[in-house]
């Protein structure tokens, strides 16, 4: 039905007849002569309809916005003065000589030009209208190059794409599952998979040493700007390899990623432990952009009269830490009292701060409700973060998890506010994890997943887990986590030990992963790999605000697709063939 789209028309074609097939941008009717803006995934080209051609003057008249047309026509250069070098397509025209209206349109919801201003509520009622728009169409075409480049790239390693399945058992990874009733094994359920992590180790145990999936995983979990209920991996695992081996295989990858799409060359790819990144940062997934720090001053602040901070400063269980903002002195009160409510969202009691002036004044040029409580000691502490005239340093005490979290967090938004970052693109590898953290019901769960391998052996394991750590590897950049993995256990008797510590028992075992444990049995090579979060990457690449801005039909944060309307409810006679009875909606509600 057409010869070339729309967006491709440039002035090559000038003096040839081309057919077009699109949507009607915008229509313009100036002094009796029809200007259709015509588009299409690859762009926008003007069309011109003159009133000779009757016929085509009517159908052109009769068009509105999103009538999807067929336009069949002549390339011409645009007259002087009216050509428009911003576009790609702005120095031609198209002189139609027919128009056909192949379709009519109901009024859009709203505008999809760049003037069009609407709540992302109505974008995802409407998402089939919103997906029309320009920048979604350049959004989701870059996926789908993100997509391309990483399958040559695999495959180019002897990465083989192999399907591992949707329906399986439920298995626990951190997150809740999302069920499915079996109508022919009444009673019993299958799960979505969470990601395809023991199939894809089942595989290195059968042989196939190199497998790749752009996989689809489910997660029934509290939602965030970088969580969906359904989101898109890049699994990847291989055998006889070690960690250098996978974190030097997925960092090359990376950077041709990101060369070849974006044409942005990465820097370097630094290694930092999981305690460095939790101490100098509060976070594993720190945003090396910003060059705030956070500073322990535990130790000199264990004597001071404010208890605020000798109470941490004295418990083995807390943390007292500073972040010094060069010339923050400026940030007015309302501003802190701002942060003071934001760090509060983290469980912080508060947030104090010393605003220094002028250090030659001594106490004088502090200005602070807290420097009289510190005495002497206040010096000692301005020197160890490097305090100069103009900064100011903003303190966390309380318990080291909350510590951590408030003021990594609050690094993380001073750096936002006050545009604080040096570099456009930061990442780095975090290592060296604790295999186990406590969940606060006096048992351990696993930091990253129950097949992750320990650094040590199983009688070191069993013998102080708390200490443990884990052969475990996390790609950041620009303060997301892209993508984590590890070495996996490839021994029957360290995967029973890991069961062991985390209260897994033997029954409990065999029957959730007697699979897996039986497998280990029968000649499991060493092995590893990683997980990329498709949708995160993507994020990162175009600028999203959110992974919904980059996948086609997303959930909202209530896990809702407000399109269809889903979920729904189901038919009496389909629950029966499932052997479900609902309970009354009244009783469900109490």
């Amino acid at each position: 039905m057409r010869s070339h789209y729309c967006g491709q028309l440039n002035e090559t074609l000038v003096d040839q007849d081309v057919t077009l097939c699109g949507w009607v941008h915008r229509r313009r009717d100036h002094g009796g002569v029809i200007f259709l803006d015509m588009r299409d995934r690859e762009g926008v080209a003007q069309v011109v309809v003159d009133p000779d051609t009757a016929d085509a003057f009517a159908e052109a008249d009769r068009a509105r916005s999103e009538y999807v047309l067929q336009i069949k026509g002549r390339v011409r250069p645009r007259p002087e003065g009216t050509t428009n070098a911003n576009m790609p397509t702005g120095m031609i025209e198209v002189l139609a000589f027919e128009v056909n209206v192949l379709n009519t349109a109901a009024t859009p919801p709203f505008q999809l030009d760049e003037h069009g201003k609407v709540g992302e509520e109505t974008r995802l009622k409407y998402r089939y209208v919103d997906l029309r728009r320009p920048e979604m169409i350049d959004r989701l075409r870059l996926r789908s190059r993100i997509t391309h480049s990483v399958r040559a790239y695999l495959e180019k390693n002897d990465f083989l794409d192999i399907e591992t399945p949707i329906l399986t058992r439920a298995t626990p990874e951190g997150a809740r599952d999302y069920l499915v009733p079996s109508r022919t094994h009444a009673g019993q359920f299958f799960a979505l998979p969470q990601s395809p992590q023991l199939f894809k180790q089942l595989l290195m145990v059968s042989g196939f040493d190199r497998y790749y999936q752009i996989a689809k995983c489910f997660r029934d979990e509290d939602l965030r700007a970088d969580r969906q209920p359904e989101f898109t991996q890049i699994d990847l695992e291989a055998s006889f390899v070690e960690e250098r081996d996978i974190m030097g295989l997925t960092e090359e990858m990376i950077r041709q990623l990101f060369a070849d799409v974006l044409d942005v060359t990465l820097p370097d790819f630094p290694q930092m432990t999981y305690a460095d990144a939790m101490r100098r940062f509060g976070s594993d997934k720190p945003d090396l952009r910003i060059p705030l720090e956070l500073v322990d001053v535990d130790d000199l602040l264990g004597d001071v009269d404010f208890k605020v901070f000798s109470g941490p400063a004295n418990d083995e269980n807390g943390r007292v830490a500073a972040l010094r903002v060069p010339q923050g002195a400026r940030l007015t009160r309302k501003e802190i009292d701002e942060y003071t409510r934001f760090v509060g969202i983290y469980g912080a009691k508060g947030l104090a701060y010393i605003k220094v002036n002028d250090r030659s004044q001594g106490l004088e040029g502090l200005q602070s409700p807290i420097v009289k409580f510190m005495g002497s000691v206040v010096e000692q502490v301005l020197d160890r973060v490097g305090a100069e005239d103009g900064d100011i340093v903003f303190f966390g005490a309380d318990n080291a998890r909350v510590v951590s979290e408030a003021i990594g967090a609050l690094r993380v938004k001073l750096g936002e506010d006050l545009d604080l970052y040096t570099q456009e693109w930061a990442p780095l590898w975090v290592i060296d994890f604790p295999m186990f953290e406590a969940d606060g019901n006096g048992r351990l769960s696993a930091l990253h997943h129950p097949f992750t391998a320990p650094s040590c052996s199983p009688e070191a394991l069993k013998a102080n887990p708390e200490q443990a750590l884990s052969r475990a590897y996390d790609m950041v950049l620009n303060g997301t986590e892209l993508g984590g993995g590890s070495i996996r256990i490839h021994d029957q008797a360290m995967q029973q030990t890991v069961f062991e510590v985390l209260g897994i028992h033997d029954d409990e075992a065999r029957e959730k992963f007697g699979f897996l444990l039986d497998a280990l049995q029968y000649g499991a090579p060493p092995h590893g790999g990683l997980a990329f979060g498709l949708d995160r990457l993507v994020m990162l690449m175009t600028g999203g605000r959110t992974i919904r801005d980059v996948i086609a039909f997303p959930k909202t944060q209530s896990a809702a697709c407000m399109m269809t309307d889903a979920p729904g409810e189901v038919s009496p006679e389909q629950l029966k063939e499932l052997n479900i009875r609902l309970r009354a909606k009244a009783a469900a509600a109490e």
